[in-house]
């Protein structure tokens, strides 16, 4: 054997054992991606992690399944079957978030969950039985003789020779499943991070108003707005829950009956909607809780990360739509200090507490005496339920101003309760708080038009 022969050799023999060992890289892929999830959101953690998720979304499904398929294809061939993989990923991936969607499952480790168990089952499959071998002392590409006028394969009876696929036939399914990516669901671009992107909301109600602040005699400037026009939420202004928790939360405190998750929380048709299910759901806790329901905080993700959004003075304005089914929910647009990540003091810019016709305005503070105070007035009926309504509070180091849609409701000016420390904003869908749900209620949404902030 001469030194060609045996580095042509030894490039067969890497070739073999690369196969051989490609099924178990693709089986453990959706895992590793999933192992992933849990990193911290933070650079360089959160790169690899949206790295290892969009890769194995993009890829790996669809190289499982054309793997099992084993389309033939000529020499030069290989992209075809690449495009033809990341295709089917994509199918794969959009069939799988439709499927969860529409059973009110859907959540972003849901479908990674998923889609790794389906490319595991797949590889494995492909794995244990491998290609046919070649009938021995013949070549994958048998030598071919012309004998009177007819193609007869040299050892073998004279047949036809075996058509392949032509090469426009794979692209026609890559370009078909493509098609199928794009009309089932959400694009991968959309399940960014297990903290992201969940349910679509019923469609937003019509008469939106307009943001803005009220008049005052120094000009305002915007601090921060957020008008949800586009598919996901934005995680550099957002997150899912407070910021002393990790994998969900609830408020104990408040003996509620929700455990908050990413998927309950939706951006679509121009509105965030966050959306309270009756669906048992097992806390990092251990505790049951008999509702799954969504929040926004502009905190932090976890206990020693620093909050994306803080706010000292202003005013503090959001158009919000209340759940039509309101007993039992206990929906709040509010402020907390983002230094003690809770605790005093604490402003209710609105609540509804079990009642889309009643909004309550409050003051949660310490006198310097250190003994807790509230501060209260609620506001209505109105039909809070029935479209979009401006709940705002205009924060001064002299004073505090409700408003409900541009109009003063509440104010307070004992300087001894006006909050002096930067604040996190909040919004949530609390379930169970002084009364149950009634029973033939199963879910509630709160629908958000928009958030803003504006400053002098």
């Amino acid at each position: 054997m001469n030194r060609t022969t045996g580095s042509a050799e030894a490039v067969r023999a890497l070739r073999r054992q690369g196969a051989r060992h490609a099924p178990l890289l693709l089986a453990a892929s959706g895992w590793l991606a999933l192992a992933a999830t849990v990193l911290p959101a933070a650079p360089p953690a959160g790169v690899l992690r949206a790295a290892a998720v969009t890769a194995f979304l993009l890829t790996c499904p669809g190289a499982a399944t054309v793997r099992l398929a084993r389309p033939a294809l000529r020499r030069g061939e290989h992209w075809s079957a690449v495009v033809l993989a990341v295709a089917t990923s994509a199918a794969l991936t959009a069939l799988t978030t439709e499927t969860l969607h529409l059973a009110g499952q859907f959540t972003a480790t849901r479908v990674l969950l998923l889609l790794a168990a389906l490319t595991t089952a797949l590889a494995l499959l492909a794995h244990r039985d491998p290609p046919a071998p070649h009938p021995a002392g013949h070549d994958a590409t048998a030598s071919h003789h012309v004998t009177a006028g007819h193609h007869v394969t040299a050892g073998h009876h004279a047949t036809a020779p075996r058509r392949r696929p032509r090469r426009g036939r794979t692209w026609m399914a890559a370009a078909l499943l493509t098609a199928t990516a794009a009309c089932g669901g959400p694009a991968v671009s959309d399940m960014q991070d297990p903290s992201s992107p969940g349910p679509a909301p019923a469609s937003a109600p019509a008469g939106e108003p307009p943001a803005q602040p009220p008049a005052a005699t120094r000009p305002w400037h915007s601090a921060f707005h957020d008008d949800f026009t586009g598919r996901t939420l934005d995680p550099a202004d957002w997150t899912t829950c407070y910021d002393w928790n990790r994998g969900g939360c609830t408020n104990e405190g408040n003996k509620e009956s929700e455990w908050y998750l990413p998927g309950q929380v939706g951006v679509a048709d121009g509105a965030l909607t966050l959306t309270a299910t009756r669906r048992p759901t097992t806390g990092s806790d251990d505790k049951t809780y008999p509702w799954t329901s969504g929040m926004v905080s502009t905190g932090r993700d976890h206990w020693d990360a620093p909050p994306r959004h803080t706010f000292t003075y202003g005013y503090v304005a959001a158009a919000i739509q209340a759940p039509a089914d309101a007993t039992g929910m206990f929906p709040a647009f509010w402020l907390l200090p983002a230094a003690t990540r809770g605790g005093l003091p604490e402003i209710d810019i609105a609540e509804f507490i079990n009642s889309n016709r009643y909004v309550d305005l409050n003051l949660h503070g310490l006198t310097p005496q250190g003994r807790d105070t509230i501060s209260h007035q609620r506001y209505g009926p109105a039909d809070f339920a029935g479209g979009y309504h401006v709940l705002g509070v205009d924060w001064e180091p002299d004073g505090i101003t409700w408003y409900v849609d541009g109009t003063p409701r509440f104010q307070i000016t004992d300087p001894d309760l006006i909050p002096r420390v930067p604040m996190e904003l909040l919004i949530n869908l609390a379930v169970g708080f002084e009364q149950a749900p009634s029973a033939d209620t199963d879910t509630a949404r709160l629908h958000v038009a928009w958030v803003g902030v504006w400053q002098h």
